[in-house]
C-alpha cells in the first residue's frame, strides 16, 4: 500500500519541485519522507528551522516559508537554501548584508499578495516591480539570487477563485520574466499551491509546491 507521500508525488510532474512543509511534524514523520527520497523541507519559524537543522540529516535542503523578521536573518543565513517570504526592500537589504558577511549566496522569492485575507503578507504587483528594478542595479545585491515569486491563495473552497488568484500570479511571473529577466535563467520559480489546491497550481504553471498535511495523511 502506497503512502500519502507517494500518492501525492505521483500527481506532480517531474519538473515541478515539491517542498515538504514539516512544521508541527515529528522527527520520525520527517525521516519517513526522507527515507522515501524527499530532500527539500520547509519550516515557517526560524527557531524551528534551527532545531530541525540540528536533529536531521545534513543533506536536507531547508526553505524558510514564514514571515521573516530582519533580526532573525543572521541565524539562518549559514545554511538556508531559499527564503520564500521576502515582502519588503528592508528585508532584502538585511539578507544581502548577512549573506555577504559569510560570503555565500542565497535564493529568495518575492511574496506577492494574491489572497483576500488581510492577515496574508505580500507585495502588490507594482511594489514588487519597483523592488525588482532596484535589484537589477549592478552590485546592489550580489549575494542574492532572485529566483522567482510566490503567493498564497485565499483559504476557500471556491476553486474558481483559487484558479483566478493563481492565474494572476502566473501573469505577474510572466510579465516580470519578460520585462526584467528574459536573459536570466535564475529567475525561474513560480511557487504556489498547498495541500488543498496544488493540483490547480500545477495546471496554472507552478514550478514549486509547498505541501504539508497531504504528505503526512
Amino acid at each position: 500500500m502506497k503512502s500519502a507521500f507517494e500518492l501525492v508525488r505521483e500527481k506532480i510532474p517531474a519538473q515541478v519541485q515539491l517542498i515538504a512543509v514539516s512544521k508541527f511534524r515529528t522527527t520520525e514523520e520527517i525521516m519517513a519522507l526522507y527515507t522515501l527520497g524527499q530532500r527539500k523541507f520547509a519550516e515557517n519559524r526560524v527557531q524551528n528551522l534551527l532545531q530541525r537543522r540540528e536533529e536531521l540529516p545534513q543533506d536536507i535542503e531547508w526553505h524558510l516559508i514564514g514571515h521573516l523578521q530582519t533580526n532573525k536573518v543572521k541565524q539562518i543565513m549559514p545554511f538556508v537554501h531559499t527564503i520564500h517570504s521576502v515582502d519588503s526592500e528592508k528585508l532584502l537589504q538585511e539578507i544581502q548584508k548577512q549573506a555577504a558577511s559569510i560570503n555565500r549566496k542565497v535564493n529568495v522569492l518575492l511574496q506577492i499578495k494574491i489572497a483576500e485575507e488581510e492577515s496574508k503578507f505580500g507585495l502588490e504587483k507594482q511594489e514588487a516591480a519597483e523592488i525588482i528594478q532596484k535589484f537589477m542595479q549592478i552590485d546592489l545585491y550580489p549575494n542574492i539570487v532572485l529566483a522567482g515569486i510566490m503567493g498564497m491563495g485565499t483559504l476557500t473552497e471556491n476553486t474558481q477563485q483559487t484558479r483566478q488568484e493563481f492565474k494572476y500570479l502566473a501573469t505577474c511571473f510572466q510579465e516580470f520574466k519578460r520585462q526584467y529577466f528574459e536573459n536570466n535563467a535564475e529567475f525561474k520559480e513560480l511557487c504556489m499551491g498547498m495541500s488543498g489546491d496544488y493540483e490547480i497550481a500545477i495546471e496554472e504553471g507552478a514550478t514549486m509546491l509547498r505541501i504539508g498535511s497531504a504528505l503526512f495523511a
